[in-house]
């Protein structure tokens, strides 16, 4: 891959880190605010809608979107003949979540439900028409567009969620919260990125565009079914409690996860896209994209399990120390997501969606079996039954790379396992150092400031590859830019 490639793929994947960092910390310090006001048992309420809401964005989200970035030669007729497409299938799935609220209500024996389902269903629509001028700017590598377009609604949403929340709004604080941060994230979208729609639609390209997407859709909706399928068995066998203190659980490992994996989730489908006549280079930037993610991963997520209740005590209250286990548990699962993202994102760019629905079914029996197992133990077991299946996962999704890259599992595990080894390192001496008797706040801070440096000296020790490749890098860029200046 040349310097140009190279270098758009590093500003592409900076862009879109700095806006997932923005909009997640914004909406994490919100989260931090609504949770200190609003009950438990109101995050378990809408959780509980979010588990169909979230199946039906899928729709939206994934198939033909992907089938645009994929496309080598997507032009305006494509990508309005999707667009027309989706407007239609939003509002089609719409209709079905209003005709379905009551149903939904009766499933979980609470009659409230229904105006929830119903103005929450509404974030599909406004999904509709945000969703081509995210592949645009995707396929085109504009991610800064996204940076200004999501901070503008996160800051506006969290404005709207804590005033509603001090007025004792409750599940509707959080609901409001969710829509106007996506209208608004659409209108700048819309305002900022220049593409619009043509008076044109071609049965032929959306039939092409199909042959491609169908695969993917079923893949996500078979992913998406199945992680929230835990949410609506705890939210019917146990309580909305236990399903707040799961999620919660849930939100502050991902918190971390998503700003990571969804930067090179939307980098590498188009870089990797581009390259596809070039197997060599999709086999680098796979194998970097797995290095880079876990040394970043790693350290962050066996911290944060390692000090898990100091952070939980400290910032939402001892009412939520039950979800501490919950947190740990995920903090391992997640630490791996990055490195599914970039097999899958290798097998994707390559047009091998048949292979991708094949894994996502293999993968989902093995997961499924293991929930049927665990379901009627407790939530903790239904926790513990995720983690295992995603390590099975990544030695799926890692397998086909053996033949398509010569990118063996093996040499995956080579390439992780030193970022992992140093990571455990550190996350020993933080636990150590909260079994001190020290206050809360100077504990935690300690751990932070104790990890951190433990982590940079065993790096800069053992010359941790990824390390060196990030120090020339910077260096490379202050070089550049200096002979830009001369």
């Amino acid at each position: 891959m040349d310097t140009f490639k190279n270098t758009r793929v590093i500003s592409g994947f900076i862009w879109r880190f700095m806006e997932r960092v923005g909009a997640q910390l914004v909406q994490f310090i919100v989260s931090i605010v609504l949770a200190r006001i609003i009950e438990p048992s109101a995050y378990g309420t809408v959780a509980l809608i979010t588990v169909f809401t979230t199946i039906m964005q899928v729709f939206v989200d994934s198939g033909l979107g992907n089938a645009l970035i994929q496309k080598k030669n997507a032009d305006d007729i494509d990508f309005s003949t999707v667009f027309y497409t989706n407007i239609v299938l939003c509002l089609v799935l719409y209709a079905i979540m209003w005709f379905a609220a009551p149903s939904i209500a009766d499933f979980y024996n609470q009659p409230e439900l229904v105006p929830y389902v119903r103005v929450l269903s509404l974030t599909i629509v406004v999904s509709g028409v945000k969703n081509i001028q995210q592949a645009y700017v995707s396929r085109n590598m504009l991610f800064k567009r996204f940076f200004f377009a999501t901070l503008a609604g996160t800051i506006g949403a969290a404005v709207l969620g804590i005033t509603m929340a001090l007025q004792g709004a409750g599940v509707w604080a959080i609901i409001a919260q969710q829509l106007f941060n996506l209208i608004v994230d659409t209108c700048v979208l819309w305002i900022t990125v220049k593409w619009r729609p043509i008076r044109a639609f071609s049965f032929q390209r959306l039939k092409g565009l199909f042959s491609y997407g169908w695969k993917l859709l079923v893949s996500s909706l078979i992913d998406t079914g199945y992680n929230n399928l835990r949410q609506l068995l705890i939210g019917k066998i146990y309580s909305s409690s236990n399903l707040a203190y799961y999620n919660q659980g849930d939100k502050f490992s991902s918190v971390i996860v998503n700003n990571i994996n969804t930067s090179i989730d939307s980098v590498l489908l188009p870089a990797m896209s581009s390259e596809q006549d070039h197997k060599d280079h999709v086999r680098n930037m796979t194998r970097r994209a797995i290095k880079t993610s876990t040394y970043i991963m790693a350290p962050l997520m066996i911290g944060l399990a390692a000090c898990s209740k100091e952070v939980i005590a400290l910032i939402l209250t001892d009412k939520w120390l039950p979800c501490v286990p919950y947190l740990q548990i995920f903090c391992f699962t997640y630490m791996i997501w990055p490195l599914h993202t970039a097999n899958l994102n290798a097998i994707k760019a390559l047009g091998r969606s048949d292979m991708f629905l094949k894994l996502e079914i293999i993968k989902k029996c093995i997961g499924l079996t293991l929930l049927i197992i665990t379901m009627w133990i407790s939530v903790l077991a239904m926790a513990i039954s995720l983690l295992v299946s995603g390590v099975c996962s990544l030695i799926i999704n890692s397998w086909p790379n053996r033949k398509l890259l010569n990118y063996k599992v093996e040499d995956q595990i080579k390439d992780i396992l030193p970022n992992i080894i140093m990571a455990l390192i550190m996350g020993a001496a933080v636990l150590f150092i909260g079994l001190s008797p020290l206050p809360l706040i100077i504990r935690l801070i300690v751990q932070i400031v104790v990890g951190a440096t433990i982590y940079y000296i065993l790096s800069k020790i053992t010359k941790n590859d990824t390390y060196l490749y990030a120090i020339n890098l910077i260096q490379q860029r202050r070089a550049n830019k200096e002979a830009k200046n001369a």
